[in-house]
C-alpha cells in the first residue's frame, strides 16, 4: 500500500469516526430516480453539458476545443403508483445519437422493485450519478472512462430495492457482457474496458453476466457503497462454432477474458466540507490467451483510485444561497497493473492526475466550472497540462 492508499484510508476513517453519533439518512438521487419518484402519469428531465478544453505547455500552441459535449432528454411514464417506464436519450458532440437507459420497473412493495430494460451498471459514483452538476471538475474521473467505462449500459433484468429500517439500498442485475472480440480485438491497455460497451445496439450474449451492488446510508452526511460485476466478455468467434471443431473452439475460448471487478465508493458532506473517493480492482482472467491470440495487451489486473475534498467556501452565509466550491483531486488508474506471459508491463499506462478546480453552483440544478489538470506517467516524468471550463445544467 504506498502513501496516497494510506492517506485516503485516514480520510475515510477521520469522517467514519465524526459521524459515528449522528443517524440522520443520506440518500443521493439521480435525474432518473427522481423521475421515479413522481406520481404524475409523463414525466420529463434532461441535462446538458458545453465544454471547453485547451491544452497548454511552455513549448508547443495548441488549439482549444468547444463542444456540446452532451445534451440529454429523460422522458418517464408512471403507468400507475406501481409500474413506471424511464428513458434516457443523449446527443453527444452534436452529432451522435445513443439511448443510455430504458427500463421499466415495478414495484412489489417498499424493498423490492423488479427492473428490466437497458440498465446502467452500478458500479462506482458517477456511472449512475453522471449529471454535470453532480460532481466537480468539467469532466468526469479518467477512472470512469478506462476502467469502469461510463456511462456504461447493457440490457437485462434484476432487483432494486431501499430497506429504510438498516438505511441500505441494493441493485442486483443480470445483464449481457462486454463485447471482447467482433473479429478483432476490443480490450487493450490503451483503452481499457472502454470500447467493449454494447450499449444495448443489437447486443449479443454468449453468457450472462452479473453485477450488484449495496449503499450504506445510515450516518448523517455520509454514503459508502461497495459493487461488484462478474462474468465473462462475449465474443461473435463462439457463434455458430460446431463442437467438434476443436481449432475453432480453441480460437473461440482465447477470445474470451474473465472479468471480476470490485468497486468502492465514499462520500461524505458535512458543514460545507465535502469527501469523495473511489477504488476500483480489476481482475482479468484469460489475457495472457486474449493478447497472444489478438495482438493485444490488456493487463491481468487493472486498478484505479481517487480522493477529492472541496469546500463550500458561501456555507455559513445566510443570505447567499448559491455555492462556491474549490476543489482538488487525485487520481491515479492503471491499465496494467500486473501483466502475465510475455508481454511487459508499460509504465506509460500508469498514470497520475491532479486536478484543481473551481464551481459555481448557482443552485442544485445548475453549475459554472473551472479546472486545471495535471497528467503524467510512470515512463515519462512529463506533465501534460489542460485547462478546462463548463456549463452544465439538470432539471
Amino acid at each position: 500500500m504506498n502513501k496516497y492508499s494510506l492517506l485516503i484510508l485516514a480520510l475515510f476513517l477521520t469522517v467514519v469516526v465524526s459521524a459515528q453519533n449522528d443517524s440522520v439518512q443520506n440518500i443521493y438521487q439521480n435525474t432518473a430516480s427522481k423521475l421515479l419518484s413522481q406520481s404524475k402519469g409523463l414525466t420529463l428531465g434532461g441535462y446538458a453539458q458545453i465544454d471547453y478544453n485547451q491544452p497548454f505547455e511552455q513549448s508547443t500552441k495548441h488549439n482549444g476545443e468547444l463542444d456540446v459535449h452532451r445534451l440529454v432528454m429523460l422522458l418517464g411514464y408512471n403507468f400507475n403508483s406501481r409500474l413506471q417506464f424511464v428513458s434516457e436519450i443523449e446527443y453527444e458532440h452534436v452529432q451522435e445519437v445513443y439511448v443510455e437507459q430504458a427500463f421499466l420497473q415495478y414495484r412489489i412493495n417498499n424493498y423490492i422493485n423488479l427492473r428490466g430494460g437497458l440498465l446502467l451498471i452500478p458500479m462506482g459514483i458517477i456511472n449512475e450519478y453522471h449529471e454535470p452538476p453532480s460532481f466537480n471538475g468539467v469532466e468526469r474521473p479518467y477512472s470512469d472512462y478506462y476502467i469502469a467505462p461510463t456511462t456504461w449500459r447493457e440490457v437485462g433484468f434484476g432487483i432494486t430495492g431501499n430497506i429504510i429500517d438498516y438505511s441500505l439500498r441494493y441493485q442486483a442485475y443480470v445483464v449481457n457482457g462486454f463485447n471482447g472480440y467482433d473479429g478483432s480485438a476490443t480490450f487493450s491497455a490503451q483503452n481499457g474496458l472502454r470500447k467493449g460497451r454494447q450499449k444495448g445496439a443489437e447486443s449479443y450474449m454468449s453468457s450472462p453476466n452479473f453485477t450488484a451492488k449495496v449503499e450504506y446510508y445510515g450516518l448523517k452526511g455520509l454514503n459508502l457503497g461497495l459493487a461488484g460485476y462478474f462474468g465473462s466478455s462475449q465474443s461473435t468467434a463462439l457463434d455458430g462454432l460446431q463442437s467438434t471443431d476443436i481449432e475453432g473452439n480453441a480460437f473461440a475460448d482465447s477470445t474470451v477474458i474473465g472479468i471480476s471487478m470490485l468497486g468502492f465508493d465514499a462520500r461524505y458532506n458535512s458543514k460545507g466540507f465535502q469527501f469523495r473517493g473511489q477504488l476500483y480492482y480489476t481482475q482479468i482472467s484469460n489475457s495472457e490467451q486474449y493478447n497472444e491470440a489478438l495482438n493485444s495487451d490488456i493487463g491481468s489486473v487493472m486498478m484505479s483510485y481517487y480522493f477529492e475534498m472541496g469546500y463550500n467556501v458561501f456555507h455559513s452565509s445566510k443570505k447567499i444561497k448559491s455555492e462556491l466550491i474549490p476543489f482538488a483531486r487525485y487520481e491515479t488508474y492503471d491499465t496494467q497493473h500486473k501483466v502475465t506471459g510475455t508481454l511487459i508491463k508499460n509504465d506509460f499506462y500508469n498514470k497520475q492526475i491532479y486536478t484543481f478546480g473551481l464551481g459555481w453552483k448557482i443552485n442544485s440544478q445548475v453549475a459554472i466550472k473551472a479546472d486545471v489538470q495535471f497528467m503524467n506517467n510512470q515512463s515519462v516524468k512529463k506533465y501534460t497540462n489542460m485547462f478546462n471550463a463548463g456549463i452544465g445544467v439538470m432539471f
